[in-house]
């Protein structure tokens, strides 16, 4: 069970935030309504209810805010370290600090504004205090902004810190980088930690938890140390220590036999010298990576001799809990995270060792007696010296005999991986889903299942040579197209006589002639174009020929006539009579003006009706309702042109108002809107 969850830490807002939050509050939540004609003391008691509503608002947001954050001195001394490793628990208790002192101080601010509205005389004193009060408060958390600030990020961080349960069972993975840490905890949890081909992949803690003799254990992969003085260690590597130093746990201590990972096994060693007193009184185990590389008997003798001083070391370890001294297989073990040779063997060591510590530190504790004080194991005395072994029938031992003969004449049946293996592997061999038929005959099983189309079998209708049918056909299309091409041939007037000529030529000009009068003819009235006169070439449509058949009709054609000609020729200016008869001086400016004005005006913009003349067809009965309309449509649009909407149908919002922040002044009682 995980003692620590950092992930339920309220949100830390800032300054700006935080004013807005209960200054909204406090608008929403007391009464907004007040009056200069009230009595002094309901004026007094309206603002200092107001006072006194701000600062409990900002001492419970300020009191989540301290509470919600861990006290290092009362959490475990490892994340203790741990937090002040990341953020320096000076910087961490002084913004706390100035939390606490903001509470404080708004509080007396409230108090000793409170006392003074008590003797407010008015109703401009009591709100000027209010506002002074108010202020002051906003003005303390505007100070604070910077360690609200730093804490909403430590916040965010500490959210994403991995949940290490201090009094579980643990397993410790530490060494120096690139040494194959996280490949083996990627093959002993479902952890997906990032492995890379270069150190310090690993820069923070990260969790896995396994299994083993149904009880779960929690594996911590630690970035890599280097051998090198405490106080020059980095960030990144003072994590690990701080989890060695800190956590029971069984700690296994990666060492590169191979020298792949950059360091030589004498660096391993030193490095092994300078932390092992982290080690005390925890189960540790020297695990020698990558032998697919280098097997552990190939080592120099200057090599295996610090590997065996290391493994004396931990052996000590191993004294240290009561365990002998000569046991030392467990101790030293070798493993390839590549092949995963020894994985499942390091991890079940580390395991039982730690499970054989913690059993006898419990042994070792106060509680036990008062444990076996509870227990009573009852050992059945013998009534007689008789013997009573366990009876089983005759017919049992039998029939288990039986049954392990046929276990032993039976062939170990072959799966599909064992078939995949011995026909060439993934990709090449195919598993056939027709062996599992059952069918009257096993040779039956392969046999191609016919397609069945409308009832019938698409395998009878199948023509052997239909290839060569088809080439047949192909040849002689061939053959007929030729024929085709030869009998084809345009007609042209070279082999014609001119009888015959002349007749051709006006075959085509009636064709022609009877095309263009069908596409006429199917044009509509309304869109029928003028006929060109490149297709009137014996003059048959002409305006007599239109007269002689209006007359065979019994209708004058001399307006359709006149209209025609109007239509076909140029309008020419009209000129007045007036001017041809007037020919005085006076006469002459009078139809200049005339002229000029008409001008003017056509220039300018044409005669405009009177708005309130109706005109036919409009639906009014009178010009006075015509106004009437006119001048209810224009107060109907005027709300809507001040709001800056396009028509009736506009309904977009611009900006989203709240109600309880635009909503002015409300009555004292109950003003939640909610």
């Amino acid at each position: 069970m995980v003692q620590y969850n950092f992930k339920k830490i309220t949100v830390v807002p800032t300054g700006k935030e935080f004013i807005d939050i209960i200054l909204s509050r406090t608008q929403r939540r007391t009464p907004t309504q007040v009056h200069k004609g009230y009595a002094i003391s309901r004026l007094r008691q309206f603002y200092m209810r107001k006072v006194k509503f701000t600062q409990q608002n900002f001492h419970e947001k300020l009191s989540t805010i301290i509470d919600d954050f861990p006290r290092l001195n009362d959490i475990h001394p490892f994340y203790g370290d741990l937090l002040h490793v990341l953020y320096n628990k000076d910087h961490y208790k002084l913004a706390l600090g100035q939390i606490n002192t903001a509470r404080n101080l708004i509080s007396k601010i409230a108090k000793d504004y409170v006392r003074l509205l008590k003797y407010g005389d008015s109703l401009y004193r009591c709100k000027s205090l209010k506002v002074a009060a108010l202020g002051r408060m906003c003005t303390v958390i505007k100070k604070v902004t910077p360690s609200l600030a730093y804490l909403e990020q430590i916040r965010q961080h500490m959210a994403r810190l991995p949940s290490i349960d201090p009094n579980s069972r643990t397993v410790l993975i530490c060494g120096y980088p690139n040494v194959g840490k996280s490949s083996f905890m990627n093959k002993i949890t479902r952890a997906d930690v990032d492995v890379q081909p270069y150190a310090f992949t690993t820069k923070s803690l990260f969790v896995g938890h396994t299994d083993y003799k149904y009880l779960r254990y929690q594996v911590i992969d630690t970035p890599g140390i280097l051998d090198r003085p405490f106080e020059d260690r980095n960030i990144i590597e003072m994590c690990s220590i701080t989890a060695l130093a800190h956590l029971r746990a069984a700690v296994l201590f990666f060492l590169d036999i191979s020298g792949s990972c950059g360091y030589s096994i004498a660096q391993q060693a030193a490095l092994f010298d300078s932390i092992k007193s982290l080690f005390m009184n925890k189960p540790l185990i020297i695990v020698c990576n990558k032998t697919d590389l280098q097997a552990l008997e190939g080592l120099s003798e200057d090599d295996m001799k610090l590997v065996m001083e290391m493994k004396s070391e931990a052996m000590k370890t191993l004294v240290g809990q009561g365990g002998e001294a000569t046991d030392g297989s467990n101790v030293l073990l070798t493993m390839s995270t590549l092949t995963e040779e020894g994985v499942i063997a390091v991890k079940n060591a580390a395991c039982e060792r730690l499970l054989d510590q913690r059993v006898e530190q419990k042994m070792k504790s106060k509680k036990l007696n008062d444990c076996l004080n509870r227990f009573h194991v009852a050992m059945p005395k013998p009534r007689d010296q008789k013997e009573r072994p366990a009876c089983i029938p005759q017919a049992v031992l039998e029939a288990k005999a039986k049954q392990a003969e046929v276990d032993a004449d039976k062939e170990k049946r072959k799966l599909e991986r064992d078939l995949e293996n011995e026909n060439g592997g993934a990709g090449v061999y195919s598993a056939s889903l027709k062996k599992r038929y059952i069918l009257a005959h096993d040779e039956w099983k392969e046999d191609i299942i016919p397609e069945i189309l409308d009832g019938h079998n698409v395998a009878d209708f199948l023509d052997p040579d239909i290839l060569m049918r088809l080439e047949e056909l192909e040849r002689e299309e061939g053959v007929l197209q030729g024929l085709e091409e030869d009998e084809d041939f345009e007609m042209d007037g070279a082999e014609l006589t001119p009888e015959e000529q002349a007749a051709l030529t006006e075959i085509r000009k009636k064709k022609s002639l009877l095309i263009q009068q069908h596409r006429i003819k199917k044009s509509t009235a309304e869109s029928r174009p003028t006929v060109p006169r490149k297709f009137d070439k014996d003059k048959k449509f002409t305006s007599e020929r239109m007269g002689r058949q209006l007359s065979s009709l019994g209708i004058d054609p001399s307006m359709a006539i006149d209209r025609a000609r109007s239509k076909s020729r140029g309008r020419k200016r009209d000129r007045s009579s007036d001017g041809v008869e007037s020919m005085d001086v006076d006469g002459d400016k009078q139809n200049k003006k005339m002229r000029l004005k008409s001008r003017s005006m056509s220039r300018s913009r044409s005669m405009s009706r009177p708005p309130g003349e109706v005109v036919p067809g409009e639906g009014f009965k009178d010009s006075a309702q015509k106004k009437k309309a006119i001048k209810i449509a224009k107060s109907s649009s005027k709300n809507r042109n001040k709001e800056a909407r396009r028509g009736e149908a506009d309904r977009v919002i611009p900006t989203l108002k709240p109600k309880h922040l635009f909503s002015g002044k409300r009555s004292t009682g109950k003003t939640d809107r909610r």
